[in-house]
């Protein structure tokens, strides 16, 4: 599979979604975070959980399998996604504004915080 950008806009995600694209949609933030607003569909490892859960096997999804990457506003998702790519998670995308601009910009259900 050919290289991907790193970032995907919230619109492109929403797009694969409704394309039906096969991807793993991680969550990086805390549980409290997550008690209050969560993109329906998503997988929750917390950021600082992340290495522990690759090395283990806790998160192992083919490292073909396109995942994209979210937290609250972009920060977080980046460092775990670079994290990924380094582990060989080639496919790996961060999520632009993260669940913010998902709730701006794509699902105002979602609760903003």
């Amino acid at each position: 599979m050919p290289e991907l950008p790193f970032e995907l806009e919230v619109e492109e995600v929403y797009g694969l979604r409704e394309q039906g694209e096969d991807f793993l949609l991680l969550d990086v933030r805390e549980a409290d975070e997550v008690a209050t607003a969560k993109i329906e569909g998503s997988v929750h490892i917390p950021l600082n959980d992340l290495p522990a859960a690759v090395q283990t096997g806790k998160f192992a999804p083919g490292k073909d399998k396109h995942i994209i990457v979210h937290c609250h506003h972009g920060m977080r998702s980046a460092r775990a996604t670079s994290f990924l790519r380094a582990a060989g998670y080639g496919t790996a995308q961060n999520m632009a504004g993260g669940i913010e601009e998902w709730s701006a910009r794509v699902d105002p259900g979602v609760p903003r915080y």
